[in-house]
């Protein structure tokens, strides 16, 4: 009878056991982040470039031709301070309307989260010459004499400049460098993080991000193209300009 017993009690361990361990089964959800795009709230694509549609705030009229972006390492903050990293990039390329969209591999816990964040561009210990083949492969890296690694960043268009000329210019955001060569110093770090702020996931979900394109030019440094148009690359005092009105440029705009 005993044996009968301590059997009866060693089976109704294992099934209440195996019962608990089903209930520690974490709910995840898939997360995709969307990129729309705007001027002054005005929904831009491709089909609106290569004309003269803007007037960014230092009064310039300006056009756009192209425009791609690198967004990466997208990290996840809990309630209680732990962070989920998911670790990778997405070459947003609003020219060709590729990857406007990214949906990464890695599943999400559901829950609410404090912050959600994304870096622009790269951090410098990732931001390295070769190292990915899909962005050489779209010609996005920087000249070795100017530190290597990969643009941030190309805005590409026209303005009509002081003297009533269209002129182009190329807004584009690396890693600011000084001293071109060889030996190239970095006065600051010029990639930066975005933070969205609480996100809830209860089920799959799409992030949508909107970048508001005319603050590139705006805030807080009024963007004067007759000055800054072309050649920025070597201009680490630009690249830091840049830098500076990025960080009013992303804001989020839904949870689909």
């Amino acid at each position: 009878m005993n044996q009968l017993y301590t059997i009866l009690i060693f089976s109704l361990v294992l099934i209440f056991g195996c019962s608990s361990d089903s209930d520690d089964v974490v709910a995840t959800a898939n997360i995709t982040i969307a990129f729309s795009h705007y001027w002054e709230d005005v929904p831009v694509s491709n089909s609106d470039f290569n004309s003269l549609n803007y007037t960014n705030d230092h009064g310039e009229l300006l056009s756009i031709e192209r425009l791609r972006y690198l967004i990466s390492d997208v990290e996840f903050t809990k309630t209680d301070g732990q962070t989920i990293l998911i670790e990778g990039y997405n070459l947003v390329d609003v020219t060709n309307q590729t990857n406007l969209s990214y949906t990464p591999i890695e599943k999400i816990e559901k829950g609410t989260y404090s912050n959600v964040s994304f870096i622009f561009g790269l951090v410098n210990e990732k931001n390295t010459d070769g190292t990915y083949n899909d962005l050489n492969a779209a010609s996005w890296n920087v000249p070795s004499m100017l530190g290597g690694g990969y643009h941030y960043m190309q805005l590409d268009g026209k303005f009509i400049n002081s003297n009533n000329d269209a002129q182009g210019y190329n807004y584009h955001a690396i890693r600011a460098a000084d001293n071109a060569g060889a030996n190239p110093t970095f006065p600051q770090d010029t990639f930066f993080r975005v933070d969205l702020g609480v996100i809830t996931i209860e089920s799959d979900v799409e992030i949508s991000i909107a970048m508001h394109i005319e603050e590139w030019f705006k805030n807080p440094n009024s963007w004067d193209l007759n000055v800054y148009n072309q050649t920025l690359m070597p201009n680490s005092a630009a690249q830091i300009l840049m830098y500076e009105n990025g960080q009013n440029v992303f804001t989020l705009e839904g949870i689909n």
